[in-house]
This record gives C-alpha cells, structure tokens and sequence, in this order.
C-alpha cells in the first residue's frame, strides 16, 4: 500500500503529461485516452455514472476523468435520464441517473480493500426525470450506517455529498433506503483513494463541511486535474482581505495532503497589515457538531534579506499553535489532532513580534464528525467477506428472487429474507438461521455454508437437493437443527453426523428414499435419525474401560515430563533434536551443532540449583512457575522453572520454547540454555538488571525515567513487536504485550519478553487466527475479544495501552481515589485531549521536561493504536516509524540543534517539504 501511495502521484503526472499532448496527434488519441483511463484506475478512482447504460464509457470534458456505467455494481434499479431543459450547464454524469422503484433497500456492491482510506462523493439531480415533478426524499447509508437523509428541493438542484471513510471490510455496500417520500434515486458515485496516514481521527468519518480557495483569483469552483485527489473548492474572498499571488507553481512536496497548486498559488493577507485574519466556522446548520479544522500556508512572495513572515494561530482567544513560517513556494499543513467542540470556534492568525510582514492563508478544509456506531456482521474481513459471498452464491447457484443486497442482518429492519441474526448489545451481529425451505433449489448441497459457523438453524427441506449429505455440515458446531426432509439426496448420513444427532442435533432426513443411515443401505423411514439406546450405553461402557487401561499404562511408564512434546516442535531440524537430545552428539559430524552448544547449552539440574543458590531469589511468578536470579561463572541469568501444577502453565512454557529457538533479536529476551532432566524443566535467559518497566512507570523505583528515555524504550519494545510481525515467517503474535513484559537490562535497553501465549500464523500469508481469548484485563483487543478473530492489530492494540503508561505514568486501567470507578486508560486520556491540554496527559512528574512536540506525537500515535476498530491502527511498522521521529524531536530538544524549548500546549501539527510527520520545530 505505501509502494502504491509513493506511485499514485508519479501515475497523474504521467496523467497530465498524457493530458496535455497536442491534439494534433490525432491517431495517438485513442491510445492515450484508454492509458489515462488506465492510471486513473491504478491511482484509485472510482467513477460510476449511474444509470448509463451497460458497458458504455466515456471521458469527462472539464476533469478528463472517464465515466464508465454502475450496471456491474448493482442489481436492481432502472436507469433513466433527466430532461433536457436540465441538463445545459450539468456536468456530463449527472444527466443520467438510477431510480429505484422496486424494494426498500437496493444497495451498491464495491469491491475494495479493508483500511484504505477513500473519499466518497454520492450526486443527485432530479431533474423531473419521471415527468412527474415531485422530489423525493430517502436515506443514504454506508454499509449499515445512515450516512444522510437526501431531501431534493426542486428539479433543477445539484447536491453533492462528500465523506472520507476508511473501509470496514473487502466490500463497501452504499444503499438507497426508501422512506416512503418518493423513489430514490442517484446520479454519480465516485470514490477516490486517499493516503491512509491523512484525515485521521479518533472516531468516525469525516463528512465535508466546506473546503475553501482563500482569496480565489478565478471565482468558480475546481477538481481534477488541478486537485489530485479530485477534492472540490470553492472560491472565497472576503472585503477585509486582500490577495496575494504568484504565477509560479506550489508544489505539495512531502505534504501528504497534497493540496493543490491552483489553490495555494493565491493566498489572503489582512488589509490592514497590522491587523489579523481571523474566521469563525458557523454551527448553525449542524447543531451539535464536532469539526477537524485543515488550514493550508505557503509563501508567495520572494522575502527580501530584511524581510520575514511569522505568525501564530489563535482558537477562541487563546494560544493554539505557533509559531508559522511557511516556505516559499511549498505548502504547510496545520490541522487539528483531535475533534472541536463547544459551539464557538473563532480563529485567529496573528504575526509574531519580530515578523515583518502580516500573516497569510491559502486554502482551508473543515469537516464534520460523522460516527458510524452500527457493526457490520462479523466484523473480520475474511470471515465477513466469506459470509457474504456464502449468501450471494448460494442466491446465485439456485437463481432465488430475494432482494439480498448489502448487509445481511443490519439495519436490522432491512435483514435479508430467510435469515435471522443474532443481535447482541455492541457485539456484531452474526448469522444464526438459514431457512430456505421450499426455495426450488437442485444439485448438491452447496460448500458455501460451512463459512456461516455460527448457524444454529438451517432448513433446507422440500426441495430437490441430490447428492450426499456433506460432510462438512458436521463442521458447523453451533448447529442444533438440520432439516433436509423432502430432496433426494443420496448415500450414506456421515457417521459424525449421527454422532452429532446422539448429543442435541436435531437431524430431520425423512422423505429422501435413497439416503441410508449406514452400510449395508437400510432406508430410514423416520423423521430424525435415532440410535438404540442399548447400543449407545455398550459404547459409552466400552470407552471407558479403554480409557482406564489406558491410564493405567500410561502411570506405569511415564516419559519425562515435556521430552516428547519439546521434541516433536523441531522434529525438521537437526541440530534443534541434537540440542534437546541427551548429548549423545557426534561433534565431528555436527559442527552446527558444536556452535550452538556454544550459545545454547544444556544443564543438569543439579547445576540449575547451584547456579540460582538452591532457587533462593525469586524474580517473578507467572502462569508457568517461578522465574530465579542466578549466575553461570561472571554471567548473571533469569531462570524460569515450569511448575508441575499448571497444565495451562505446561501449554506456555510450550509456546515460549517454540518461538524462542525461531526468534533473534536485540530486543527480544535472548535463551542461554534450559534444563530437562526427568520432571524438572526450565529455561535459562539473560539477567534484565532493571526489571520490567511496568516497575518505573507505577511508582515502585523512585527512578523517574526521563521523556528521551521513555521514547526510546517504547521505540526498542516497538522494534521487537515489529520483527515478530514482520521478520519472522510465518509471523508470530505475541498476545500478551504489557508493560510488565518489556524488560530492562543494565543500560535501560528495552527488550520485549514472555511468549508463553504467542502463536503462530498456521500458514505463509495468513491475516488472521481463531483462537481463544487470552490475554491480559486493559491490554485486551476489544476486537479479539468479541469476535475470537486474532491478528497482528491485537498485538497493536496492546502496545498502544503500554504507550499510553509511558507517557502518562498511568496503569492501564485507572482506579478514581473519590467513587472507585475504574476507567481505560484510553478514555482518561481521550476526555483530556478534547481540551487540547497535552501537559495534563504526560507524566506529571516530568514536570513538562519534554518537546511537545513529540509529546504530541505519540499521543496520537498511541490513540490509533487502541482504536476500537482495527482498520484504524497502524501497524507496527508505521508505530516504529512515528516514534523514530518521537525520539528525534526530543533529541534535537536537548541538544538545542532546533532552538529553543516549546513550551507551548499544541493540538495541531504541520506537514511540510521538511518531514512527512510534525509538528516541525521552528
């Protein structure tokens, strides 16, 4: 994705050099119209014209960007278009336009990738296209979510809306919902993809609000090809404002927002140039809202030597952020970390003691919050993705009439037909009932069901199935009935199935003469399958006896304790079996072996208890047993010793010997050696001198760490997360991320340690596991912990908590002193940052030693993190990278290469040709 992001600009240039060839090479045109249509599809733009007919494409004079028809997109609908006497001054996409008479739900079906970021514009012109001069007025959603009630006025109206919405899923389903005022309907749908690291916000979407080109020398509006993003601008001047221009180009640079050169070559100053811009945005229209404000800078004048431009920026009368120089002819961008709120929002820019010049301001965005708090079912891509193709093709394989679009249990008002869901407070809801009885399906049962793991209920009688039983129905462990009477299948029911059917599964077969209970074929002439009572109780009696004898031989001759299971993980590798054999190596033969044995070493038990002084200081405890000071020679080490008490502690110990004889980092806990000698198991790893960090940050040490310290701590525990994701193939999940499981040795170097829960990815490529939830209370991915769907995200989520106790010296769950109420770290921190107060949040006892700058930083990085949703949080290589940058800006603060301490509380950040990630010291 950064590899397309990087590209997607070089593509439009390609773009517009292929746009502004001349026409005379009139037998390239052709050739170079389908090449741009092409790089436009690679850069991510999607423009549907709804209602042209199939297969009808066309370029779009004023933007040159091509059109093609909505018909692959959706199933429903008729295509139509508005009167001429409309249609003069339009843009060609809105001439045509889909109505939906029929059904009251039809939605659209968009194959995207879930977390890209997208910017979604939805057109409607009535243009009394039904001849019947009566706007309608219905609702628009987003997946499940209303994104707008659309009230069109009159015939002749444009209304144009904008959101940018990061993807929930590997499918966006956009509906137009029938209210009962008119049939709805739409003229264009586009989506253009955004860079992931712009527009973010802690919650919900950004719906459009207004977006300016500040003193606009041209008067009218502007998109593609100047916008590269096709964002729409508006022109807007003002009397007490006065324009300054350049002719020369603005380049955007490493501004990842890109705003446009049309737009930034034109900037307002005050008239008087004593005097302030200042601006207020008007609620008025959106009671309640909350804004992210996006302000744009770039000089366009050339400064003589005796001349400068500095300003600050002021919210509500008080000192926001500053302050500003921007640069000559590349643009800056300053915007809001976190949502405005309050009712009053006036903005003042006002030039700095020392500047020359007044201040300036070239284009402004502003946008509304707009929350979607409706899941989706299953909220994990492949399984959500499965689920829907599930439906859809078993729709498609037996042609059913059924108007199954967009989520098939949300709104819950719009589920589809024959299916009932589960709906279980902020839990997705899941599909727990597939009746399809009487639905003249044939052929065989289709495989597509097993992907609805969570069916309860699944009806498929009367009909006229052929073929087996399937197997996989078997599969289907929440499955309580199976109703298949009346086909004609054949062959034998799979034998789990009866099994099933002994232990609640209510298994319905009558009415199929070809299908037979067992072999020998004797027909089954009874509703459910039943097994003879007797027959059932001689089973039971003889698993028992087995099991007992079983055991019996199994306390005659018991293995050591672990030999067997630690042997059978490196079964594939030679000098791993040598390491954990008994030592009877041939050293002339493995030399592999001999320089691990080096590294690696096996010790009796004897030595163990020679080395930790008969086990005398205890270090920790954990599920697994107790871990032990100890030394080998001048070598201080950490002994873990697994207790015979804990089966689950047994299952860890397991796991942490799997993924540390595959992992080598330095900021992993390295393995020196291990015991295994009879029941006594233990690793022995390197001595951390300074103990784990939860430690320092809660009070225990009276070391107060220093905020270069912290950063560079959480950058070394981050380095370790992002090598077992990234560097490790298959890629490992640690599962238990916390602050109690970052070590530090005698230099404070952060090494990340415990992996008795991790697990493993069963196979290359994978993006998720099922697993059991594991974990600990406050680090818990809300996401892992409702769906049972892991992923490296999970992990993500954890380290954001432990960011968040770095920065603020608080655990992760917080206890208040006055009612006992115990709150998230997260929330604490989300209702201080509202008020834009950065120096409440970090660790009072620095005493606001530290650059706010970074500060800022890694608040923000940290509050991605621990989004609820997982399409929001970075990953471990974008975490690493921001607090890279973290370290740098404190760094620069204490050795003064940048100027001056800030002392300033900002909630803003800049973005320029300097850096991709601010907020830049000035």
């Amino acid at each position: 994705m950064l590899l397309q992001f990087w590209f997607m600009p070089k593509i439009k240039q390609v773009y517009f050099y292929l746009n502004s060839l001349n026409n005379k090479f009139n037998s390239l045109s052709l050739t170079k119209e389908l090449i741009k249509a092409f790089l436009l599809f690679l850069a991510g733009f999607i423009s549907l014209d709804c209602g042209l007919p199939d297969n009808t494409t066309y370029i779009e004079s004023t933007t040159g960007i091509n059109y093609i028809s909505d018909a692959a997109y959706i199933q429903t609908g008729i295509g139509k278009s508005i009167l001429p006497e409309f249609q003069t001054g339009l843009p060609r996409q809105t001439w045509h336009l889909r109505s939906f008479p029929k059904g009251d739900r039809n939605c659209y079906n968009l194959s995207l990738r879930k977390g890209d970021e997208y910017l979604i514009r939805a057109t409607f012109v009535y243009g009394n296209y039904d001849e019947m001069n009566k706007p309608p007025k219905f609702d628009f959603h987003l997946g499940p979510n209303l994104w707008t009630s659309v009230t069109i006025q009159n015939a002749s109206v444009v209304i144009s809306m904008e959101i940018i919405h990061v993807i929930q899923s590997n499918r966006l389903f956009v509906c137009l919902v029938n209210t009962g005022n008119g049939i709805p309907f739409v003229s264009a749908l586009e989506l253009r993809l955004l860079n992931n690291a712009t527009y973010r916000t802690q919650i919900g979407s950004l719906q459009l609000f207004t977006r300016l080109d500040v003193c606009s020398t041209t008067g009218s509006t502007f998109r593609f090809k100047e916008d590269i993003y096709d964002r729409e601008w508006w022109p807007y001047n003002r009397n007490d404002w006065t324009p300054v221009t350049t002719s020369y180009t603005v380049t955007a640079g490493s501004n990842l927002y890109q705003p446009p050169s049309l737009a930034m070559r034109t900037a307002c100053i005050p008239v008087n140039s004593s005097q302030s811009l200042v601006f207020s945005i008007d609620p008025s229209s959106v009671p309640n809202a909350e804004f992210y404000l996006y302000m744009h800078f770039a000089e366009v004048q050339q400064l003589q030597a005796n001349e400068s431009r500095k300003f600050n920026i002021s919210y509500n009368g008080q000192f926001w952020f500053g302050p500003v120089i921007p640069f000559y002819l590349a643009s800056t961008t300053v915007f809001t970390r976190s949502a405005l709120t309050g009712g009053d929002y006036q903005f003042s820019i006002y030039r700095t003691a020392d500047s020359t010049l007044p201040p300036i301001l070239n284009a402004i965005e502003i946008y509304t919050v707009k929350s979607f708090v409706q899941y989706e079912t299953i909220e994990t891509e492949i399984m959500y993705d499965i689920i829907v193709d599930a439906i859809s093709n078993i729709k498609s394989i037996y042609g059913l009439q059924r108007n199954w679009q967009g989520d098939p249990c949300v709104p819950e008002a719009y589920s589809w037909d024959g299916l009932n869901c589960s709906y279980n407070g902020y839990n997705p809801p899941r599909i727990i009932s597939l009746n399809l009885s009487s639905s003249g399906l044939n052929g065989e049962i289709p495989p597509y069901i097993i992907s609805l793991t969570q069916l309860q209920y699944l009806d498929l009688s009367n009909n006229s199935l052929t073929g087996p039983v399937p197997e996989f129905l078997s599969q289907l462990q929440s499955l309580t009935v199976l109703n298949l009477d009346g086909n004609m299948l054949n062959g034998t029911i799979p034998s789990a199935l009866i099994e099933r059917s002994k232990n609640g599964l209510q298994l319905s077969i009558d009415g199929n003469p070809n299908l037979c209970v067992s072999l020998p074929c004797k027909k089954n002439k009874k509703k459910n399958v039943v097994v003879p009572i007797a027959a059932s109780v001689a089973s039971f009696s003889v698993l028992i006896i087995v099991l007992a004898t079983i055991w019996r031989l199994l306390k005659r001759r018991q293995p050591p304790l672990g030999m067997t299971s630690i042997t059978k993980l490196f079964s594939t590798d030679l000098c791993l079996l040598n390491l954990l054999s008994d030592g009877n190596t041939d050293d002339e033969s493995n030399t592999l072996f001999q320089s691990l044995e080096l590294k690696n070493r096996r010790f009796k038990f004897s030595e163990v208890q020679t080395m930790t002084n008969d086990f005398k200081r205890v270090l920790g405890t954990g599920g697994f047993g107790n871990v032990f000071y100890g030394n080998i020679d001048d070598t201080e080490v950490a002994v873990k010793m697994l207790s015979l008490s804990s089966s689950q502690g047994y299952k860890q110990f397991e796991a942490e010997v799997k993924t540390l004889f595959r992992v080598h980092h330095a900021n992993l806990t390295s393995l020196i050696g291990y015991c295994n000698e009879g029941a006594n198991l233990g690793l022995i790893y390197e001595y951390m001198a300074k103990g784990n960090l939860a430690e320092f940050l809660s009070g225990i040490s009276t070391r107060i760490l220093k905020w270069e310290e912290r950063v560079r701590i959480a950058l070394e525990a981050g380095q370790g997360l992002e090598y077992l994701h990234e560097g490790c193939r298959p890629p490992i999940i640690h599962r238990d991320v916390k602050s109690s499981n970052i070590l530090l040795n005698e230099d404070f170097q952060a090494k990340l340690a415990d992996f008795g829960l991790s697990k493993t990815f069963p196979i290359e490529g994978g993006s998720h596991i099922s697993a059991s939830v594991a974990g600990t209370t406050g680090y818990l991915d809300p996401e892992y912990r409702t769906s049972f769907i892991l992923t490296k995200k999970s992990d993500v989520y954890s380290f954001g908590v432990v960011l968040l106790e770095i920065i603020t010296g608080k655990p992760a769950v917080i206890n208040a002193q006055t009612n006992n109420v115990r709150t998230h770290i997260s929330k604490w921190v989300s209702s201080i940052l509202s008020r834009g107060d950065i120096r409440s949040i970090v660790d009072q006892r620095l005493d606001g030693d530290f650059d706010v700058n970074s500060a800022w930083k890694a608040v923000e990085v940290a509050m991605l993190c621990v989004s609820h949703n997982s399409t929001r949080r970075p990953t471990m290589n974008e975490v690493v990278l921001e607090l890279s940058q973290c370290l740098s800006a404190e760094r620069a603060r204490t050795t003064g290469e940048h100027g001056n301490k800030s002392k300033n509380p900002v909630d803003m950040m800049t973005m320029s040709l300097s850096t991709e990630i601010g907020p830049v010291p000035r």
